[in-house]
């Protein structure tokens, strides 16, 4: 076992060496644009693109011609919103969302309320679980769009996407989900679950960085967007800008060995993460579970070890890379939005780690994390204030 631990997956995850294989030749021998279509350089690039974008849309079970390339999940997510709104603000100018999701989807709905939009963003329950009947009363004459999480990407948990699909497709309302921690990691059925349009990038089921993918549906109903980038018309006339022709042959095998090994690895990564729990929670006092303790992703886990504060808990971990929450807030000093949402106490907001396992995480790698973890619990406690006992131990297997 080689030390630092990687236990931050949700953040980012090690591209595949599989996948790395089949995107050099891209960088070298191969690295004509897609767009010069007046010689074979462009014409392999082009058709690298088109065979990736064929194989995306095979797994996904989906139309080639529904795949749209983007820089990543945040772009994809920014153009699904953004893109419905303006194309369809005659229809509507009102979108329903979450208060746990994404920054990626929450900022964009933001923007969106300075341009005369109205937004609701729904609460949720204490495992961050929305009301469907709250959905529904929600949804007026003028909602153009509902745009809600798969799985979150703090705290795991994985809303009912076939049941939130049904009530939108019977309201006439557009359903865009944001699957970026879902995808290759639990079966996601976009036309079981009536999705409209669905956002990942490739980052996150190991491929590259600086790519991801938004599904539009194109009939029954078909999806007009209005392009959120101007200079070229690329991708169908919806995505303007040079295509990464290495990051999008990485991403279509990233995904088709996720989807190979997906129910394998789940179940693989569910006996190292109770693992982990059950030893927490037999070994030390006032450990709380964040989060849906059964409909939550595999690799997920994410704990309050009260009386510790998380900060300090993360600097005593050094050889351990863990999160307090999305990386793409680290940056913000304010608790997590999410755990906030589910109305959680001070001393678990305040004392929260996520653990994100992964592909390459090992037992021995987890048994090492365990026994790190208590030890440093106990000896922050003992330098803090007496703590209560008490537990919520319910994750089942």
């Amino acid at each position: 076992m080689k030390l630092p631990i990687y236990m931050d997956y949700h953040a980012t995850t090690p591209v595949d060496p599989r996948v790395v294989e089949v995107m050099l030749p891209y960088f070298t021998e191969k690295f004509g644009n897609p767009a010069s279509r007046q010689h074979q350089f462009g014409w392999i690039a082009a058709e690298a693109v088109e065979t990736s974008r064929a194989a995306i849309a095979k797994y996904l079970g989906v139309e080639a011609r529904e795949i749209i390339f983007t820089s990543g999940a945040t772009e994809s997510n920014n153009l699904a919103l953004k893109g419905i709104a303006e194309a369809w603000h005659q229809k509507g100018s009102h979108i329903i969302t979450v208060s746990t999701e994404h920054k990626s989807v929450l900022d964009p709905c933001r923007r969106l309320e300075k341009s005369g939009f109205q937004v609701t963003y729904l609460p949720v329950d204490e495992y961050g679980t929305i009301d469907l009947n709250r959905l529904s009363d929600s949804i007026t004459s003028k909602t153009l769009l509902v745009s809600i999480m798969t799985g979150n990407n703090e705290i795991g948990t994985i809303q009912d996407l076939p049941s939130i699909g049904k009530l939108c497709r019977d309201k006439g309302v557009f359903f865009h989900t944001d699957a970026t921690q879902a995808v290759g990691k639990i079966p996601v059925d976009i036309f079981d679950t009536n999705i409209d349009l669905m956002s990942f990038s490739g980052h996150k089921m190991y491929g590259p960085k600086g790519i991801g993918v938004l599904f539009v549906r194109n009939s029954k109903p078909k999806i007009k967007l209005t392009m959120q980038m101007d200079g070229g018309g690329h991708e169908r006339g919806i995505r303007s800008g040079t295509l990464n022709v290495p990051a999008i042959v990485g991403s279509a095998k990233a995904l088709e060995l996720s989807i190979l090994s997906m129910n394998e690895e789940a179940n693989r990564l569910r006996y190292l993460r109770h693992k982990m729990y059950d030893a927490f929670t037999n070994s030390l006092e006032d450990v709380f579970l964040n989060g849906h303790p059964t409909n939550r992703l595999p690799n997920n886990l994410n704990i309050s070890f009260i009386h510790v504060e998380d900060n300090a808990l993360m600097m005593s971990l050094k050889d351990i890379a863990v999160s307090t929450g999305s990386a793409c807030s680290t940056a913000d000093p304010e608790p997590s939005h999410v755990l906030k949402a589910l109305g959680v106490s001070n001393d678990r907001l305040h004392s929260a780690i996520r653990f994100g396992l992964g592909r390459f995480t090992t037992e021995a790698e987890v048994e090492y994390t365990i026994d790190r973890v208590i030890e440093n619990v106990n000896k922050l406690r003992n330098i803090s204030r007496p703590f209560r006992r008490s537990s919520n131990k319910v994750m089942q297997n």
